[in-house]
């Protein structure tokens, strides 16, 4: 019997990325935040040493910081993330589609990842006529995954794009976690939460191996990707719906988890391939917060540089949930660092308790 041509893998084209015009200092929302909690006699060194223990400078938000007073139902924040989500969602996948230097017109297939709101109809159909995407343009709205969803979204579009080798494929993550915020809930994790996570989005562009057999200066090829789901951590990550919206649960058990497994997860997952670790040049690394990024260089024994860029977006823009791995994965694109043969491992963690994990090469 003969044996068909090698299959050629999905190639990531290009990363788009946009964050709301509206910014605020971790000084300025620190402050905002002991004024509103104030009123319940919330102590203020606490929630100040908090916010200083995230390492977060500062953050792009989805509103001007004095709109979020007037938002009190789940409607007014859930629409009010609708709105904020379609226009930033626009202004990713047009970045990266100009970006991979192809049209509306080329793409086949939206993948749609968030964990901060919910719409019906879905973000990526609202996209469609406001994109100018064709007609029979194919959809896949995912919601839930968390801070897993930027790796396992990659994956999704990985995995649509080697059954269909010539097609073009968009993954857009929108998050605005400051829309979930609880205004009444003055327990630890939601105090934690209102220092570390922001708004942004991220797009983006991958073509199957029979469109984009790679070559010089192409991005680099999705050789394989893994998920792994850890039993009786359910309640270590994720979201209580409640009347006002979406309630953190975030266990301090989270960096324990990840040490836990991680380790365990990447060199299974490399020795199917027959690599280690010592084969990795690139780690992109979910911004989890200090004590996850901690936790990854400490049990995967990385070098400090190792997680520089995923250190520096934390401080930065903050934790964006599915996004923040979108965005380490374009801030190594821009470089220009990456060479031909080198090989990265994008690795993000979130609800489930579950991880993702993605094995790039150039």
């Amino acid at each position: 019997m003969l044996e068909g041509p090698s299959r050629v893998p999905p190639r990531v084209r290009a990363v788009g990325r946009a964050l709301p015009a509206h910014y605020a200092d971790q000084e300025s929302l620190t402050a905002a935040l002991s004024a509103a909690w104030g009123e319940a006699h919330f102590n203020p060194e606490r929630l100040e040493a908090l916010h200083r223990a995230v390492q977060v400078s500062g953050r792009h938000l989805a509103l001007p910081l004095a709109a979020y007073r007037e938002l009190r139902t789940f409607a007014e924040r859930n629409d009010a993330w609708t709105a904020a989500a379609v226009d930033l969602g626009e202004i990713a996948v047009r970045d990266a589609l100009a970006r991979a230097g192809l049209s509306p017109a080329d793409v086949d297939h939206l993948v749609f990842v968030t964990t901060t709101g919910i719409a019906t109809p879905s973000i990526d159909t609202r996209l469609v006529e406001r994109v100018c995407l064709r007609r029979d343009v194919r959809r896949s709205p995912l919601f839930g995954l968390g801070c897993a969803g930027g790796a396992a979204g990659l994956s999704r579009a990985s995995d649509l794009l080697a059954a269909v080798p010539d097609g073009v494929a968009v993954l857009l993550s929108v998050e605005l976690c400051s829309l979930t915020l609880q205004r009444d809930d003055l327990s630890i994790p939601n105090i934690i939460a209102s220092g570390l996570f922001g708004d942004g989005a991220a797009a983006v562009v991958l073509t199957g191996g029979g469109r984009d057999p790679g070559g010089p200066g192409a991005g680099p090829a999705i050789v394989a990707s893994a998920s792994s789901f850890y039993p009786g951590t359910e309640r270590v990550m994720g979201w209580d719906v409640v009347d006002s919206g979406f309630k953190v649960v975030l266990s301090a058990r989270v960096p324990d988890v990840v040490r836990e497994h991680v380790a365990l997860d990447v060199d299974a997952f490399l020795a199917e391939h027959g690599l280690d670790r010592s084969a990795i040049r690139h780690w992109i690394a979910h911004t989890g917060g200090p004590r996850v990024l901690q936790a990854f260089e400490g049990a995967l024994s990385l070098p400090e540089p190792a997680l520089a860029r995923s250190w520096m977006s934390l401080r930065e823009i903050g934790n964006l949930s599915s996004a923040s791995v979108l965005f380490v994965l374009g801030d190594l694109l821009a470089s220009g660092e990456p060479a031909a043969g080198d090989r990265g491992l994008l690795l993000a963690m979130g609800p489930g308790f579950c991880s993702e994990l993605v094995l790039l090469e150039w």
